[in-house]
């Protein structure tokens, strides 16, 4: 069967989508599902929160919903869920703001959708600090595999990475099993996914990494045309944890072949 477009079906793989169980109020308090992560669901269209919900619902997972970023908002710091699936255009505060805002507080994993379609419009999610970018209208199974995808990456270590526990880099320290970093003493917050990559670079000085084997080894899958996704969240993470980001000490680009972390 081909993949779910929002929009042209109204059924999953397995049953009709039955819309009076799934309709939200502006934020849905009750966890619904099995025991699996919980995955806040946020949009203005009931409709595609339904469906999302229980398709999410039948693979295993817990779902929360919202209508608006407020509610979204509020429900993110009540219940702290594994990873937020977030509509940009909403009314009132965007997506772009709550991203921001949630962002700000700590690493929840961040999935944006949108009916945009341009780059600077990916660009700016990926900029905010969201991990991954989805336009509408879109497959729900490729929804759900990037969901898997993105809370992989946001539990997982390196593979095959060598046990250190926590390694100093000058100024620079990061605490692997703690996800934990800190730079001259002070803690600094970072997305699932910055994480990743500084933990895929930092447990391998001097190792050369290109676009494509970050995506695959930190990002947890290669996703064809975001190669150059890659860029901007290097530059995301150098503005965090270089004193200087203008010039890089420890995340460094090889032209040509793609990045690397400075030998001690």
């Amino acid at each position: 069967m081909p993949g779910l477009g929002l929009g042209a079906c109204c059924r999953t793989e397995r049953e009709p989508v039955r819309w009076g169980r799934c309709v939200s109020l502006m934020a849905e308090q009750r966890v619904v599902g099995m025991a699996g992560e919980l995955i806040l669901v946020v949009d203005d269209e009931d409709k595609i929160t339904g469906m999302v919900r229980q398709y999410l619902e039948s693979e295993g997972y817990r779902t929360l919903a919202a209508g608006d970023g407020s509610a979204a908002l509020e429900l993110v710091r009540k219940h702290q869920p594994d990873l937020v699936v977030l509509d940009v255009m909403m009314p009132g505060r965007d997506g772009w703001s709550v991203c921001r805002e949630i962002r700000s507080e700590g690493r929840i994993p961040v999935i944006m959708l949108t009916a945009r379609a341009e780059e600077a419009d990916k660009l700016l999610g990926l900029e905010l600090g969201a991990d991954d970018y989805l336009t509408k209208p879109f497959s729900i199974r490729e929804l759900a595999a990037r969901i898997r995808t993105v809370l992989r990456r946001a539990g997982g270590g390196a593979v095959n990475a060598p046990e250190r526990d926590v390694a100093t880099f000058g100024p620079l320290v990061v605490d692997f099993a703690a996800g934990e970093v800190s730079l001259e003493g002070n803690a600094i917050s970072l997305t699932a996914t910055e994480f990743k990559l500084l933990t895929t670079l930092a447990r391998r000085p001097g190792r050369i990494f290109s676009r494509t084997q970050l995506m695959e080894v930190a990002l947890g899958g290669y996703y064809e045309g975001y190669e150059r996704s890659i860029d901007t969240h290097i530059r995301n993470l150098r503005k965090k944890v270089e004193p200087d980001p203008a010039e890089p000490r420890f995340v460094l680009t090889v032209h040509g072949l793609g990045y690397k972390f400075a030998r001690e």
